[in-house]
């Protein structure tokens, strides 16, 4: 099929743009480390159920276990834990224009390790688009009363996680070249082994509600959070792990960035929020960069 890898890409975002707007909901209510760590274990027990039900086969090499478990700490360990604490420190606007950074990463290690190259026209629709997302990250809503300042180490942390990102869909897509591997069992293997490494550290500091107790008292918190993993981390990394087999690693990322362009209509129609003419404009150069990538 023409443009698989694409198409797949594309859902991705629309995937995660839901995903956003349930873990906002449920990290407003439990605090973002319980909800980063349960999501990976609830994502973790949703695919090996799905596994096990669709019987996907989990015959993989040594060196593809291998490829996607370093995948998963470069990528969920390392890259989100680089990127929330530059949300921290220069808040999710700013931090999301850094993560505009992942494609560039993607498209020079591909070049590099995989010897994947861009054509003219597949690089002048990935910076017209990425142009197009930026415009709409930068776009700044009258009524935030939150205000934040690009610092040098928020930019470094931004930065780290988006070479992390990146390098954690490159060590996947080498797996992926190997042999053939089923999407849900690459991203089970990739959340396991930071499930295995993150929730150790969080208990040990002491960090860590029981989360039967937590979700007892919250059951719309634990809606959102079912809501987000299922969107998110169980869909959403598989389908990203599929755009990436089946799509040049540079196109594929630039496509799932279109993230913030995608969540405008819900904003709009769903939230009621209001969109400057800044953010229309965006979105239309995000769109003409996407069908550049399509048609030329």
């Amino acid at each position: 099929m023409p443009y698989f890898g694409e198409l797949i890409a594309l859902l991705t975002a629309f995937l995660w743009s839901g995903t956003s707007y349930a873990f906002t909901e449920a990290s407003k209510r439990i605090g973002s480390l319980q909800l980063n760590i349960n999501r990976m274990i609830l994502a973790v027990i949703f695919l090996f159920a799905i596994i096990g039900v669709f019987g996907f086969s989990i015959e993989l090499s040594f060196s593809q276990i291998e490829f996607l478990v370093i995948s998963g700490i470069a990528g969920l360990v390392l890259g989100d834990s680089f990127l929330f604490k530059s949300f921290q420190l220069i808040g999710a606007r700013l931090g999301m224009l850094l993560m505009a950074l992942v494609p560039g990463f993607s498209a020079l290690l591909a070049l590099i390790f995989l010897a994947e190259n861009l054509t003219a026209a597949n690089l002048l629709g990935m910076l017209v688009t990425l142009t197009g997302i930026s415009v709409v990250v930068m776009d700044r809503n009258e009524e935030s009363q939150t205000v934040f300042h690009l610092n040098k180490l928020g930019v470094f942390y931004g930065v780290l996680g988006a070479l992390g990102q990146a390098s954690g869909l490159i060590l996947a897509k080498f797996a992926f070249e190997e042999n053939e591997v089923n999407g849900f069992v690459a991203a089970f293997i990739r959340l396991l082994s930071a499930v295995i490494i993150l929730l150790p550290a969080i208990v040990l500091l002491k960090r860590y509600q029981n989360p039967v107790k937590l979700f007892r008292k919250d059951l719309v918190a634990l809606k959102a959070m079912v809501t987000g993993t299922i969107l998110g981390p169980v869909l959403g990394i598989s389908s990203s792990l599929i755009a990436i087999t089946y799509a040049k690693i540079g196109i594929a990322t630039t496509l799932m960035s279109t993230m913030p362009v995608i969540m405008l209509p819900i904003a709009r129609y769903y939230y009621k929020e209001r969109l400057t003419g800044r953010a229309i404009m965006g979105a239309i150069i995000a769109v003409i960069g996407v069908a550049i990538l399509f048609l030329l």
